[in-house]
């Protein structure tokens, strides 16, 4: 227990030793973070003093597994851009994603791939912009589990510590699927906030 709240750490053929003691990084989950320009990551970094970042790989026309076909209101097997994001806070990771956008949406376009060409890392929003495509709304649903084998090495935590896996999925305003991640924030290492607009008459 004391090792999935980040109290302890194990090192393998070493032992258990007190972890480094790390402030949660806040992270927003808002409609107020998409902006015009720059990353809302950078953004939520700087407004607590760290220096936001991230590393990533695309491939282009992977199949789509069935429940992200499903998610995307496509074939099971129709090809998708594949992105996976390693986002780092000082150089540390703090959330992973991993994003499927339809291959038919975005081929021969300036977007076809999220971290390529002149709109690279403008995000989901931006780059359907560009294409004439209007996001709408986007769903997340969040939930808690155990952290996976491969989850736990890139975030530098314990297998099968607590993480929370946010399954968004953004659509235009005509209610097509546009983009669906699977994001995973550590739970020792963040906290996520939503900010939810009020809208009065």
């Amino acid at each position: 227990m004391l090792i999935s709240q980040g109290v302890l750490e194990g090192r393998a053929g070493s032992g258990t030793y007190v972890a480094e003691p790390r402030q949660r990084v806040r992270v927003v989950r808002s409609s107020a973070r998409e902006q015009p320009e720059g990353s809302p990551f950078r953004a939520d970094m700087k407004a607590v003093g760290r220096q936001g970042d991230w590393e990533s790989r695309t491939d282009a026309k992977v199949p789509a597994p069935a429940e992200v076909a499903a998610r995307l209101g496509i074939a099971e097997g129709e090809l998708c851009v594949r992105t996976a994001y390693e986002f780092l806070a000082d150089g540390r990771p703090v959330q992973l994603s991993t994003s499927w956008e339809p291959y038919d949406l975005t081929a021969g376009t300036l977007v076809v791939l999220p971290e390529g060409g002149p709109h690279a890392g403008a995000g989901v929003v931006n780059r359907m912009a560009a294409i004439g495509i209007t996001v709408g709304h986007a769903v997340e649903q969040p939930e808690p589990r155990q952290a996976t084998a491969e989850e736990a090495s890139l975030l530098g935590i314990q297998k099968a510590a607590l993480v929370t896996h946010i399954r968004r999925t953004y659509y235009s305003d005509q209610g097509r699927p546009v983009e669906t991640a699977d994001i995973v924030v550590p739970a020792a290492h963040c906290e996520i906030v939503y900010e939810i607009p009020i809208s009065r008459a």
